[in-house]
This record gives structure tokens, C-alpha cells and sequence, in this order.
């Protein structure tokens, strides 16, 4: 029977928790790249059936809500994909 210190699972939760924070930063990367280089393939966004625009003499409401429908799709759709034991 092998005695592991109480310290071990903890550095091997910080290891994973680096792997995402680095896996994040590469994503927003690449996104970066994206949107400088080819600015009108996301030109989309924002302007879908559902999100709300009021607009006034003096002042601009935008509730993305549909928008953020899709995004959380999305991001569901990944954190399936990567994270699924």
C-alpha cells in the first residue's frame, strides 16, 4: 500500500488547472487571429433573429439574447467534447 502525501492531489490539480489556463490563452490566440485577418466571418454575430436593439435619440440598448444562446451552445458543445471522462 503506497502512502501519498496530502500535498501530491493537490500539485496534480494545479498541473490541470495550468493545462486549461494555457488552453484558453491559445484559444483566445487564435480567435485573435481570426477576427484581425478575416474580420467578416463573424460579421453575423449580434445581428441574429432575437436580440434586442432599442435605439433612442440619445442612447443605444443592445441584449444580445439570441447571441448568447448560440455562445453558450457553443461552449457546451467544446466542454463536452475536451472535458468528457
Amino acid at each position: 500500500m503506497e502512502v501519498r502525501p496530502a500535498y501530491a492531489k493537490g500539485a496534480a490539480e494545479v498541473m490541470s488547472f495550468g493545462k486549461i489556463l494555457i488552453l484558453v490563452g491559445l484559444a483566445l490566440f487564435v480567435l485573435g487571429l481570426i477576427l484581425s485577418y478575416v474580420p467578416g466571418l463573424f460579421s453575423w454575430f449580434g445581428k441574429l433573429p432575437g436580440d434586442i436593439r432599442i435605439q433612442d435619440e440619445n442612447r443605444y440598448i443592445f441584449i444580445p439574447i439570441t447571441s448568447m444562446i448560440v455562445v453558450s451552445l457553443v461552449l457546451i458543445l467544446l466542454m463536452n467534447l475536451f472535458f468528457r471522462r
